[in-house]
């Protein structure tokens, strides 16, 4: 039971995301792998911050400990999504990023929710889902995006790959600084979570034109010459 609601907020938003692609399938396997490279990076990510506040000072400070799990996370997740999908995968369309980093993303979201379940209950299942498991996706959103355009840009490859990864860290900053620090807790989520969804579905959509204006270019009969 405690599985299966934990799990279940990552499926609805995967599924949410895979069927808003416009053009073709992506291989199924590939996001199932994507998804379980997100998972397995859990552990390693929760490792890593357990050593450093045992032996640092820093994470007695609540900024500094939203701050580092911050940049572990998104790290990771961008480093998995760079070697695992990025260099082996030659992408349909941009719109594939999106599905590939909200794999991972999710994943990622779905362990932790399971654990931080176990660890405190199931009363706080609900949200969970509205704020960590959708924040997760969400960022992933936004990396997925980069790092689509990323593979289909003739310059700056190495601009979008950057953005990949810093336009979620700061946005995973600012989650944590409310998280941390927020008073009026209930106004400050609202507008911030309406903002995320906002933004990420702005990417959704570009990366919806991009898709088609890729696949417009391969056609046949498409003249280079004639203005867009």
């Amino acid at each position: 039971m405690l599985v299966s609601v934990a799990i279940a907020p990552s499926l609805a938003l995967l599924s949410y995301f895979y069927l808003r692609r416009e053009i073709e399938s992506e291989p199924t396997r590939l996001l199932f792998y994507s998804f379980i490279y997100g998972a397995i990076l859990t552990f390693p990510i929760l490792f890593i911050q357990y050593i450093v506040q045992q032996e640092t000072a820093l994470t007695d400070n609540s900024f500094w400990s939203g701050s580092l799990s911050a940049m572990l996370e998104e790290f990771f997740k961008w480093l998995i999504l760079l070697v695992a999908i990025y260099r082996q995968t030659k992408f349909s369309d941009p719109y594939d990023g999106i599905l590939y980093g909200a794999s991972v993303a999710l994943g990622f979201a779905t362990v932790e929710n399971i654990l931080f379940l176990v660890s405190f209950g199931i009363d706080n299942a609900f949200i969970r889902a509205l704020l960590p498991v959708s924040s997760h996706a969400l960022f992933g959103v936004v990396m997925g995006y980069y790092l689509g355009r990323a593979q289909f840009v003739k310059k700056g490859e190495k601009l979008q790959l950057t953005l990949a990864l810093f336009a979620p860290l700061l946005l995973h900053f600012v989650y944590n600084s409310i998280l941390y620090t927020a008073d009026d807790e209930v106004m400050v989520w609202s507008v911030f979570m309406l903002g995320l969804w906002i933004f990420a579905l702005s990417r959704v959509k570009q990366a919806h034109i991009l898709s088609r204006k890729y696949r417009l270019m391969q056609h046949p009969f498409y003249d280079s010459n004639k203005p867009s």
